[in-house]
């Protein structure tokens, strides 16, 4: 996800977050299954409260397995019509999804801003992201193809791409409008019915979409299912009938989502997990545009909830004091205020549990004797006394072994190593057990590519970083997931290939 995606010019809008608050609060909340508008088959629902806030917004159905059936049931109903339509026709059912996401693009950032506490102009922008995601692979449908083999004489090989069948894609709480639109994209595409999980901690606008598409597809196609415990999330991973699963989330997660898949059939399963991600900064690269690129990586303004974040800065150690202080300085000049504020620059932290971890390791980075060049506490701005935000912090003096270099915060907390060789670089860069993305700076091109070469990630910048690039595979190595998604390949891994082997002789 890219740091400051593009806002079209007035998409954004004043929010009154009271009358938003009431509105979402005093209204009943569906979902999607078997395409209609229902709540959780036994009536049960969670509170949703505003990390903005720190006040309930909305009650959210819980689903139980029940549901989960129920849903799956559609699916196999609906999926023979659903795989038999043409593909033009599939896109350009998926394109009228992403005409509605633009239409309704202020509702959505308006939604996600006071579920999740992304500052409001981001999260208007996730959701046309998430509508150019959908445009998309509705684009790519035409690279379902298949190939010929020319093997043998008086015969023809060829092979098609066919649907899986039934898709479950639970979804993070960090972009919930982009990934709830932009995840479903390449399975529907491709000829399959989409089981979509919604994160317990943002589900609003997952649902407001249901609302919004529902009339588009045959009934079962979709399903958008939210649930607060582990029993949703836990029916759709086991369930004999959904044979592909994508997740994004937590490598701990993941891990129990590869285990519960493996014990009930043979699945198609694929992770996007964290990162501890290192941006590397050799000496002959610009101190100020590190700076600037280290800042825009960390994803300051989604709070560092973000698996791509450069939450590590390798510098060398001739540029490391004059980079530092820059960042220090851009840092400083970052706004933190009312996440509805279009001048702020800084979000929430989306749960008190998150909150909670975040400040955990402030005690300890200095626990373990890093030194806070700025940042470093709970912020508390006058327009949101109760939104859970810690301020930007940046910690220099970190050693390769300290936790705050290790462990994936998913949160506003930047560590600083230093280094004086190239290959000490590359040994810091891969020591940690994720592999999602790397940044190298420098103005030597052999080194840049000496050093991407080396470095055990599946996503490399060179004198860039947090864009993303439609087309070029997203995926993390090691811990860090399985599989590439935002590419051709993604709708792809959505279908089972058939080979036919015909004999003319």
């Amino acid at each position: 996800m890219t740091a400051e995606p593009t806002l079209p010019a007035g998409a954004s809008r004043p929010v009154d977050v009271d009358a938003l608050s009431e509105a979402t609060r005093n209204r009943t909340w569906s979902m999607l299954i078997a395409g209609e508008l229902v709540p959780a088959g036994s009536g049960a629902s969670y509170e949703d409260v505003s990390p903005v806030t720190g006040k309930t917004v909305a009650q959210v159905p819980d689903a139980t397995a029940e549901d989960v059936e129920t849903a799956v049931v559609a699916a196999r109903a609906a999926f023979k019509e659903w795989a038999a339509t043409p593909i033009a026709e599939r896109a350009r059912v998926v394109r009228e999804i992403a005409r509605r996401v633009r239409e309704h693009a202020p509702e959505f950032g308006a939604l996600d801003t006071l579920d999740g506490g992304n500052i409001i102009r981001l999260s208007t922008a996730d959701a046309y992201a998430g509508a150019d995601a959908l445009d998309y692979f509705a684009d790519c449908a035409v690279a379902l193809k298949g190939e010929t083999v020319p093997i043998s004489p008086s015969a023809l090989h060829y092979t098609t791409q066919e649907p899986v069948g039934l898709v479950a894609r639970i979804i993070p709480y960090n972009h919930p409008i982009m990934f709830a639109t932009a995840k479903i994209a390449a399975p529907l595409v491709a000829g399959n019915c989409v089981l979509l999980k919604p994160p317990h901690q943002t589900p609003l606008s997952a649902l407001r979409l249901g609302e919004i598409v529902a009339d588009l597809l045959p009934k079962g196609v979709l399903s958008i299912i939210t649930g607060q415990g582990p029993e949703t999330g836990q029916a759709l991973v086991e369930h004999p009938d959904i044979r592909r699963i994508a997740f994004i989330g937590s490598p701990q997660t993941g891990l129990r989502v590869q285990r519960a898949a493996a014990e009930t059939t043979v699945k198609h399963v694929t992770l996007e997990l964290g990162g501890k991600n290192a941006l590397i900064a050799f000496p002959d690269a610009d101190p100020k545009a590190v700076a600037a690129s280290v800042v825009r990586g960390m994803n300051f303004t989604w709070a560092g909830q973000s698996c791509g974040s450069t939450s590590r800065l390798v510098v060398h150690e001739d540029i490391r004091e004059e980079t530092v202080a820059e960042v220090v300085r851009l840092i400083r000049d970052m706004r933190i205020g009312d996440p509805f504020d279009e001048q702020a620059d800084v979000g929430c932290l989306v749960s008190p549990e998150q909150f909670a971890k975040v400040n955990s390791y402030l005690s300890i980075a200095t626990g373990e004797g890093a030194t806070c060049a700025v940042g470093g506490a709970p912020s508390q701005p006058a327009a949101r006394p109760h939104a859970l935000i810690v301020e930007p912090t940046v910690f220099t003096g970190v050693t390769p072994d300290m936790r705050i270099a290790q462990e994936e915060v998913f949160g506003p907390i930047l560590s600083v190593l230093s280094f004086t060789t190239e290959s000490e670089a590359v040994e810091i860069a891969n020591s940690v057990e994720y592999g999602l993305t790397g940044s190298v700076w420098t103005d030597d091109l052999r080194r840049a590519h000496r050093v991407a070469d080396a470095l055990d990630t599946g996503y490399v910048w060179i004198n860039d970083s947090a864009r993303h690039f439609a087309g070029t595979p997203f995926g993390g190595w090691k811990a860090s997931g399985l599989g590439q998604e935002e590419c051709v390949e993604e709708l792809v891994s959505f279908t089972q290939p058939k080979a036919v082997h015909v004999n003319y002789a």
